[in-house]
Parts: structure tokens; sequence; C-alpha cells
């Protein structure tokens, strides 16, 4: 699974409040007067595709593009002063399209649309909107082509050749925002179809956007998107606010139409990155301790409970699923945001913000999936986290999950309960006096120590019996513990985890603290993959 990287060029776009420039390119949907627009009739559509068979949008694009390097593409830049909205002083907001090229080969058409009239305007591709720069791409080979664009991005309006970016739409269904630390982190995608499915996954891709002018000053903006694929089509609608101090907020309304059964379908897919953290800090041999866009996925699910799973870079593709009915909510989460922690003056992944999910209306019965995979670099999304509906997925359905999504450092919400500040591996069985080599076969065992911290645990009197309950799916728990730890307002429960036999199948971990027959946290749960027999140390 490639990385959606940020693209640091500053392409900006057309300023096609209604189109100020000739329209070069057939539009699918007609210019003048424009076309009758609304939600409706773009769900009437989905539903349409969904019952003719797919034709492919990718399109083959002039060997100038698809040769691109990716230096090379960044340096194609967009004229500021033609950014979607730019002629209208009173909008706060601006749009700015990216140019297909490279592995972006499927031409994603936009359109304005004006809430008075309710109608929508193509906006067209022309070559003449971009400054090509340095970047050696042969605009001849570009002018008979109706190229479309790769994707867009939103910005507030800034006034000048500064874009303000806030987020940005591109490559198949893939989205992201900012939080108030201002740069990117994980993403999110508007359909998952069949992740970790043998037979190969699928990436539907929005095919078109339509763009609704702000109302004067607002930085909240409604854009439309139609997705297709294969398997289903999608009708989507995106109220994305921009004005949050804390971040981006998006409530999105999906509507989905399946073509065909499928085995797995996700929901509101997120994905990240996952490299190396607290409890494997020696996972891969870089100078920075701890590498990671998102370090646990957090879930809330319907029955109150809160769980927090830290996340893992496995020696395999691991695939988990956690039961529900109704959550009520999840995200992908990066609660550590000390610099100190880890020490990247380039990438800054104290900076990267969390993505949390809140369902709005009635999810029913389902699964929470997290796929883990293994990564030896920085660069590759390694970590899906999405929503499984139980039923399943038949050919002819149609679906609608509305979601609200927070691009905040911390999610809005959180437990009434401790939470897991850090999770810490290392080599177990070590009692006071250990001396290296002293343990023999039998004895082999890998110690874990969580750190919890928040109410109660800052308030409990000196005397109070905290205690640490765990379970493991295999194996045997042979050593328990908890410290009081003072610096930190909060506790450290540590413990031993034995096997049983010699096989490396997966152990599931899970763990709370309690106070006689009070829990005190919210429940810690982990997968560990142990070594084989040989390569297992003591």
């Amino acid at each position: 699974m490639q990385r959606r990287t940020l693209l640091k060029a500053s392409l900006a776009l057309t300023s096609l409040g209604l189109p100020a420039i000739p329209a070069l390119a057939e539009s699918p949907i007609g210019n003048g007067r424009g076309q009758r627009f609304s939600f409706d009739w773009l769900k009437r559509k989905a539903q349409g595709m969904a019952e003719t068979a797919y034709q492919s949008p990718t399109e083959q694009l002039p060997e100038t593009l698809t040769s691109l390097a990716p230096l090379d593409y960044q340096k194609i830049e967009y004229d500021w002063h033609d950014a979607l909205w730019s002629s209208d002083p009173k909008v706060a907001l601006r749009v700015h399209f990216f140019h297909v090229g490279m592995h972006f080969n499927t031409p994603v058409r936009m359109h304005a649309v004006d809430p008075e009239t309710d109608r929508s305007h193509p906006i067209p591709f022309a070559p003449g909107l971009f400054d090509y720069a340095d970047s050696g791409v042969d605009r001849s080979q570009l002018e008979d082509h109706n190229l479309g664009f790769a994707g867009w991005r939103l910005a507030v309006n800034p006034g000048g050749p500064y874009v303000n970016e806030v987020a940005s739409f591109l490559g198949a269904s893939y989205f992201r925002a900012i939080d108030k630390d201002k740069q990117y982190g994980l993403s999110a995608r508007g359909l998952a179809i069949d992740t970790a499915i043998p037979s190969g996954e699928e990436f539907p891709d929005f095919i078109q956007f339509w763009f609704v002018r702000p109302k004067d000053g607002s930085q909240q903006v409604t854009v439309y998107a139609l997705l297709d694929s294969p398997s289903a089509t999608g009708a989507y609608r995106f109220d994305i606010d921009a004005g949050n101090d804390e971040g981006v907020v998006m409530d999105i309304d999906a509507h989905v139409y399946t073509r065909k059964p499928i085995k797995r379908l996700g929901i509101a897919p997120m994905t990240s990155m996952y490299l190396k953290g607290t409890a494997q800090e020696t996972a891969r041999d870089t100078i920075s301790p701890l590498m990671h866009d998102s370090d646990r996925l957090s879930m809330w699910r319907g029955n109150g409970e809160w769980i927090t799973r830290p996340l893992y870079n496995p020696p395999n593709i691991q695939f988990n699923t956690f039961l529900d009915e109704n959550p009520r909510g999840f995200g992908l989460v990066q609660r550590d945001h000390e610099f100190d922690d880890y020490r990247d003056p380039v990438t800054w992944y104290n900076r990267r913000p969390s993505l949390w999910l809140e369902p709005q209306n009635d999810w029913g019965k389902g699964q929470i999936a997290l796929m883990e995979m293994p990564t030896v670099g920085e660069t590759v999304d390694n970590i899906v986290a999405f929503w499984i509906p139980q039923e399943p997925i038949t050919s002819g359905r149609h679906l609608n999950y509305a979601y609200r999504l927070y691009w905040w450092r911390r999610p809005p919400v959180a437990p009434s309960l401790a939470i897991v500040d850090k999770t810490w591996s290392g080599m177990g069985d070590v009692q006071e006096g250990w001396i290296p080599g002293d343990h023999s076969p039998e004895t082999y065992a890998r110690r874990f120590a969580v750190d919890f911290v928040g109410p109660p645990l800052d308030s409990l009197p000196e005397d109070a019996d905290v205690q640490v309950n765990v379970s493991a799916s295999n194996g045997k728990i042979s050593y328990t513990a908890t410290h009081a730890m003072g610096p930190i307002d909060g506790y450290r429960a540590v413990f031993d985890w034995m096997p049983t036999s010699d096989d490396t199948t997966p152990v599931t971990l899970r763990a709370y603290l309690s106070n006689g027959d009070q829990a005190l946290s919210e429940t810690w749960l982990y997968q560990w993959v142990p070594p084989a027999q040989a390569d297992r140390h003591y």
C-alpha cells in the first residue's frame, strides 16, 4: 500500500466560482447555464451506476506525465490567483487542484455549485493554468487532452501566494486534514474493499467532486463526491469545518451501492504508519527512538467500555477484529506529542494529528477491524482500521453510514477512568540479583510494563491496594506487580508472560487496574508474536 505523502509544492488552482476561463475541455455535465444539482440527484446517479457494468476511469496519460519523478511532479504549480473562489473576497476558503501525473492517472472531474440556483458548472482542465517550471513536462503533449485533475486541497484564504492548507484529497479515495499543529499525518479513505483478503484489495476512486460556495466569511464548506469501483459506487457529502481551534472536523454522509457481493467491506477506513515505539524500540535500527504517525487504536464500545490497543509492527500481516454494536467511537490516536520522545527535527512525529470517528446514525452490529503489516521504513502506511458490518454484503445493497471525523491532537472524548499512557516490553523473568545467562529454556518470559495516568489514580491514598488484572489468550502470566509513579501521577503495571509450548502463535494480552471490585482504568489490549524457540534469548 503506497503511503500518500504530503506534496510540498505550492500547487494552486483556478478561480472558478462560476468558470472564469474558457471551457477548453468537454465537461461531463455541460456548460452554459449548468446542470441542476442536489444530493438526491447524486445518490440516484450512484445507484444507477451500480446497476450497470463497471468502466474503469483510469486513462493513459501522455508519456511526459507518466514518466515524471516525484520531485519533478512536485515542481508543477498552479497559479494561486486562480484558486476556486479567489475572485470572491467574501469567501474565506479556497480550493486548489492537483495535476495528473505519475501514478495519479485517474482523471477527477470538478464542479462548482451555486447555492442560490443549485446549479453546477464544470471546472475544466487547461495547461495554461499551471506553471510547469523545470519539471520537464512537454506542454505540447497536453493541449488536446481532457485530463481532468488528480485531486484537490482546501486552504484558508491567506490573501497571498502562501497556501494555508488544511485538507487534501489525492489518490483513489484517500484524504487527510490537519490539527492545530498544522501538519499532516495519517489518512482516511472513502471506502475499503477486501482488505487483507488473499485475492487482493480493491481501491475505489473518487471520480467527481462538487464544491458549494461557502457562506460569506465562513470557514465551513460542503463538498459532494462520487465514488466508483468494480464492486461498489458511492455518493458522499462532506461538511468540512476548517475554523475549529483544535483542528479540522468533517461530517460525512456516505451512501454506498453495491454492484456485486463483497467479502469484506470496510466503512470509514483510516490508514497510518507505525514503525517503532516504546514497546518496540529495537524493531528497526534507526537514530530515532520512536517513529510513528499513530501509536494506538482507541475504541469506545457501544457498552461504554474503553479499550486501548497499542499498535505493533509485526513480523507478518496481522488482522484482528473487535465485536461491537453501535460503537460510540474509535480512532487511530497519536497520544505522545513530546518532542524529547522523538528528537526528530525533520518529520516532526510529535506534531502528527489523531483521527477520531464518531458515528452519527445507527451502525448496528459489526466489528472494528485492525490490520498491521510489517514495515522496514517510514514511507509506507502499514496500519489500517475500519468498521465491518455484520450482515453479508450482497449485490444491489444500499448502505448509509453517517459519521464525524475529528482531526485533532487528542480525541474530543476520553474515559472517566485512568488511560493508558505508554507500553514497554523487554526481557522477562528478571529478579533482583539476576545474572545474564542464568536462565533455562523453561523460564523464558517476556515482560510488559503499562503506564496508566489520570483520574482516579492521581488522587488515591498511599495505602490503596491497586492491582493489575491480566489475562492471556495462550501461555501463562507468571509474575505481576504494580508501582505508584508519582512523577506522572499514575501507576505502572508490570507482568511477565511465559509460553507453554515452543510455537509462535500470537498471544493477546488484556489488562486493567482495579482497587478491590472497583475498576480504575480503561482496558489495555495488546498482541505480541513470540519468537521461535531458537531465537529466544535468556
